[in-house]
C-alpha cells in the first residue's frame, strides 16, 4: 500500500487532500502545525503528526516518524491580501519562510530516501495568482511563484533519480479559510492603506463573492491526486475551470 504524506491538513485544500487518498485506500500521514484528529475520518490508514514547515526540528521529526513515503504533497500556507505599501516586513518574511522555504524543507527531509529508491513524487500546491496577476497579492504571489520557479529546476535535478515533481495550481477557492485568515492578519496590522483605498473594496468583494467560477477543495485534491498518481500528468495542472481559464490565457 503506497503512502502519502501531506501537509497543512488541518483544514481546506490539505484536509480534502488528505480525504481523498484515504479514499483511495493510501496510508495517509496528515500532518498539521496543531494535531486535531477530529478533523479526519478515524481510518486504521490515517496518521496524524505535528508538523511546523518553519522549523527545521520539526519537520525532520515527522518525516522521521512517518518513516517509508512514496509521495510528499505541500500544501502547507499562509495567505496575505495587502498591498506591497501596506506590508510589514516581518509578514513578508514570515509568508515567504511558510509558503517558500517551509516547500523547500520539507522537500530536503524526504529526498535521501526518494532518491536511495530511486523512486517518489512531490506535488507542491502554489495558485493560479502566479499565472494572472491580481491586486493586493504581490508578496503572496511572490512567494507562490518562487515554488513555481525552484520545482521547476528541481525536477531537472532530480529526474536522473526516478523523482517527479509537479505542481498543482489552484484557482480562487472562497469556501476555504484563506480569505478569513488573510483578513484577520490584515486587521492585526492596521488593515489597508488609504491610498489604495478606489480598488480595495472591489477587490476584496470580489475574494469573498466571486463573480466567475472558483476552485473547490475538491477540485485541488482531484488535481493533487492525478499529479500523485499518473505518469503523463503535465509539469503544472491547474485545478478548477477558473484556473484552467487561468491557464488558458497563459498560453
Amino acid at each position: 500500500m503506497n503512502t502519502v504524506l501531506i501537509t497543512g491538513c488541518s483544514s481546506g485544500f490539505g484536509l480534502d487532500i488528505a480525504k481523498h487518498f484515504l479514499d483511495r485506500d493510501w496510508n495517509v500521514v496528515a500532518t498539521m502545525r496543531t494535531p486535531d484528529a477530529s478533523v479526519l475520518p478515524s481510518s486504521e490508514n490515517l496518521r496524524i503528526l505535528p508538523l511546523d514547515v518553519r522549523s527545521d526540528e520539526s519537520v525532520h521529526r515527522a518525516v522521521e516518524a512517518a518513516g517509508s513515503i512514496d509521495v510528499l504533497v505541500n500544501n502547507a500556507g499562509i495567505g496575505w491580501l495587502n498591498a506591497l505599501e501596506g506590508t510589514p516586513m516581518s509578514i513578508a518574511r514570515d509568508i515567504f519562510e511558510t509558503n517558500t522555504i517551509g516547500t523547500m524543507r520539507t522537500m530536503q527531509a524526504v529526498l535521501p530516501q526518494f532518491r536511495e529508491r530511486r523512486s517518489g513524487t512531490i506535488v507542491n500546491v502554489t495558485s493560479t495568482v502566479t499565472v494572472k496577476p491580481l491586486p493586493l497579492l504581490s508578496v503572496y504571489t511572490a512567494s507562490k511563484a518562487a515554488v513555481n520557479a525552484f520545482t521547476e529546476s528541481v525536477a531537472l535535478e532530480l529526474e536522473p533519480f526516478g523523482i517527479a515533481v509537479r505542481i498543482v495550481l489552484p484557482g480562487l477557492a472562497p469556501e476555504t479559510s484563506f480569505g478569513k485568515t488573510a483578513f484577520g492578519r490584515i486587521q492585526g496590522v492596521g488593515g489597508f492603506p488609504a491610498a489604495y483605498a478606489d480598488y480595495t473594496a472591489a477587490v476584496v468583494a470580489n475574494v469573498q463573492q466571486p463573480s466567475g467560477p472558483v476552485t473547490r477543495s475538491t477540485d485541488v485534491a482531484e488535481a493533487v491526486w492525478r499529479a500523485a498518481t499518473d505518469p503523463n500528468c503535465p509539469m503544472r495542472l491547474p485545478a478548477g475551470a477558473d484556473a484552467v481559464a487561468a491557464l488558458d490565457r497563459e498560453a
